[in-house]
C-alpha cells in the first residue's frame, strides 16, 4: 500500500468515526499506519501448508 493510499486510508477512517485528527499528529498516525501495513504484509505473506488447523486452545 503506498503512502498515498494510506493517507487516505486514514483521512477516511477518522471521518467515519468522527475522530478529530489534529493536522500536527496526522503525519505521525500515517507513519504508524505504514508500519502496521509493513508488519501486517510479513504476516500475510508466512506461507503455510493447507492442512493446517488451528489450535482449539492457546497456550502461550
Amino acid at each position: 500500500m503506498t503512502n498515498d493510499k494510506i493517507a487516505e486510508y486514514v483521512d477516511l477512517m477518522a471521518k467515519l468515526i468522527d475522530l478529530p485528527l489534529d493536522p500536527e499528529h496526522r503525519p505521525g498516525v500515517i507513519a504508524n499506519m505504514t508500519r502496521i501495513a509493513e508488519i501486517a504484509q510479513l504476516v500475510n505473506e508466512f506461507p503455510l501448508p493447507d492442512e493446517i488447523e488451528a489450535a482449539t486452545v492457546f497456550q502461550p
